[in-house]
């Protein structure tokens, strides 16, 4: 990353992709806690899976395990290793 810009253009698209992950979180989450949850008040219990409702498993446990990997992986293959400090432009002196 030679220049500021560049550097500014890289940070802007890295915040992009961060931001677009995390809606992308919220998405999933309220569409597994309120779309997956039983309707009503009903007398019987719902199905269980490993212990737990759909919902709750989707929302809570796989949810944030699925987003935690696709963090990870949009840290090892978007995000660039870039130094903070100014470099002095050498060439005209």
């Amino acid at each position: 990353m030679k220049t500021l810009s560049s550097r500014y253009r890289q940070a802007h698209k890295e915040a992009k992709w961060a931001i677009a992950l995390a809606i992308a979180y919220f998405v999933w989450w309220y569409a597994s806690a309120y779309g997956l949850a039983p309707e009503g008040i009903e007398q019987t219990l719902p199905t269980l899976y490993f212990g737990m409702p759909l919902w709750f498993l989707m929302a809570c446990v796989i949810g944030p395990l699925l987003f935690t990997v696709l963090c990870a992986l949009m840290v090892k293959y978007l995000y660039k290793d870039m130094p903070l400090d100014i470099e002095q432009d050498t060439t005209n002196e």
